[in-house]
């Protein structure tokens, strides 16, 4: 016995998406199509920032470092996923789990912390348009982007460490494709309502203060934009900021609905299809959002075509 709750304790089964082998084998086309997709469109932006003279201002910088945060963000998770839909035997061992967790709450922490910047970088080019390149040096560009990784890999360390800290009495099979903090509080057999409560009280203030500077910031760049005299200038700031703002609503509108409510609260399977769209679905949209609706950016890309 003391062998057997030995082993549990060392090991999380999860169950995934589907226990069907054909759904199984579809939705592993479906995502490995989703994976490549997502890996050409931000390698592609990377590549287009660094190569491209017109592209080396401020906003092109955290765009590129926002492309490299989805690549190593649907990676974290993806290729995993992707296997144990070709597996029968759908083990992660605790010490993996943990780490899992680690770099998904890292880089999801770093992307809020990197669109509070991108939204303050707008504020700035737009409302201090002739101080822009004195505020937003080179050097500050650099020191925000860093220090939005550090950030980020700080402040996911609480919610790991209080997870990882329950009984789970060896309750180990995990209804999901992913270890996230939800679905292993839900195997908690002790009382763990402080233990949600802190862990909820700190993803609120992670996800509410940014969102609450990057909505001031953007009432005070429409005020600007508003004050512009010509119409294809007007039109040309809302186009700039309105990609970002769609990045915004996306990204934040899952992460609320998957740490700033209990997952008791929602239908079975709900988990999985937030985590598919904030995971998976939204560092393959990034991209396009941004390269569709920006004419530097495809500028860019023709250039690079005709060499």
């Amino acid at each position: 016995m003391h062998l057997k709750n030995e082993t549990i304790l060392r090991e999380f089964i999860l169950l995934g998406l589907s226990s069907d082998p054909k759904t199984q084998v579809a939705l592993f086309i479906l995502f490995t199509s989703v994976y490549a997709v997502t890996l050409i469109g931000n390698f592609l932006i990377i590549v287009l920032v660094l190569t491209d003279a017109n592209l080396h201002t401020p906003m092109y910088f955290f765009l590129c470092n926002l492309s490299f945060l989805d690549l190593c963000y649907s990676t974290s998770t993806l290729p995993r996923m992707l296997m144990d839909l070709l597996s029968v035997n759908k083990v992660i061992s605790y010490g993996e789990c943990a780490a899992q967790m680690y770099i998904t709450l890292s880089l999801g922490e770093s992307e809020c912390i990197l669109l509070v910047i991108m939204a303050y970088d707008r504020y700035v080019a737009i409302c201090y348009p002739l101080h822009y390149t004195t505020i937003m040096s080179q050097m500050v560009c650099i020191r925000l982007a860093a220090g939005t990784w550090i950030c980020g890999f700080l402040l996911s360390i609480s919610h790991v460490a209080l997870t990882f800290n329950i009984d789970t009495c060896g309750h180990n099979v995990i209804n999901h494709f992913v270890c996230d903090v939800p679905e292993i509080l839900s195997l908690g057999c002790e009382n763990i309502i402080l233990v949600e409560l802190i862990i909820y009280i700190v993803g609120i203030i992670i996800l509410l203060t940014p969102i609450t500077v990057i909505v001031v910031s953007y009432v005070n760049i429409i005020h600007n934009i508003l004050k512009i005299a010509s119409s294809s200038g007007r039109r040309k700031a809302f186009a700039t900021c309105g990609s970002h703002m769609m990045v915004v609503v996306i990204f934040y509108g899952s992460a609320m609905a998957s740490y700033m409510k209990p997952s008791s609260s929602y239908p079975p399977g709900t988990g999985k299809v937030i985590s598919i769209f904030n995971g998976i679905v939204t560092p393959m949209l990034n991209p396009m959002i941004y390269t569709l609706r920006n004419n530097d950016v495809k500028a860019a890309f023709a250039k690079l075509i005709k060499k």
